[in-house]
């Protein structure tokens, strides 16, 4: 499939299916014309890829990571270095971390909101609204 193709069908803009392509982490074959022609199972991966990013995971790692996945979510490491496992603990503690301050952030928007709509009622300055006449 062509490049287009792959960026509706994974929702990934065709500029950063390049970068993917740049960085090592999915391959392109090149038709006669110069365009790019991509496998089908381009889809699962650039799935895979999305899905270790938005988890916070830096290209670098996914690069390393990408050859023991065979399905979204489903990571096979038969022969993990001690330096890859430190690696993951370290991305897995900060992911951690990071969730830990989302969720507290989310509360706080939270409790912020119940306090705006319980008084959402009152006019600023302190005045009560007016009722209106029967």
């Amino acid at each position: 499939m062509r490049i287009g193709e792959l960026s509706a069908r994974t929702g990934t803009p065709r500029r950063l299916l390049r970068y993917y392509e740049e960085q090592g982490l999915i391959v392109a074959e090149r038709c006669a014309n110069g365009y790019r022609a991509y496998d089908e199972a381009c889809v699962d991966r650039v799935l895979q890829i999305r899905g270790l990013l938005d988890a916070g995971l830096p290209t670098r790692i996914i690069k390393q990571v990408l050859p023991c996945l065979d399905k979204p979510r489903a990571i096979h490491f038969p022969d993990a270095t001690p330096q890859m496992l430190a690696t993951l603990q370290r991305e897995r503690d900060r992911m951690t971390e990071r969730i830990e301050t989302l969720v507290r952030n989310r509360d706080a928007i939270g409790e912020y909101l119940e306090v705006v709509r319980g008084t959402a009622g009152a006019r600023p300055g302190g005045a009560a609204p007016q009722e209106e006449a029967a």
